[in-house]
């Protein structure tokens, strides 16, 4: 279609790398094949993980892997950014010098 797109990502493993890389490898080809991409790009994001997420805890059980990871991923649609996180990782929005709070960490102690 004629709508720009833009994908970036960080993933930072936790004890290995095997969670942060299966999820740099499959999340944003989850979120580009995912029905509602064009429509709805925040449930696409949102979908990706879910689904990116029970894909690789399918393969920690085969493999017995037990590494995790977190994760922030901000898509640009246009003119509209969408941002979805996993765990502690954060984005942040610089606007004209000054930071602009996008979202709350996951911390352990929030419910």
């Amino acid at each position: 279609d004629d709508i720009d797109r833009a994908y970036f990502a960080v993933f930072d493993g936790h004890g290995g790398v095997d969670a942060a890389n299966y999820s740099a490898t499959h999340l944003h080809v989850n979120v580009g094949l995912h029905e509602d991409i064009v429509k709805n790009p925040a449930e696409a994001l949102k979908c990706s993980f879910q689904k990116t997420d029970e894909m690789f805890l399918f393969k920690a059980k085969r493999e017995k892997l037990r590494s995790g990871t977190t994760g922030v991923s901000a898509l640009i649609v246009g003119n509209k950014l969408h941002i979805a996180w996993l765990g502690d990782s954060q984005v942040m929005l610089v606007q004209q010098g000054k930071a602009v709070t996008l979202m709350e960490p996951h911390k352990p102690e929030r419910e």
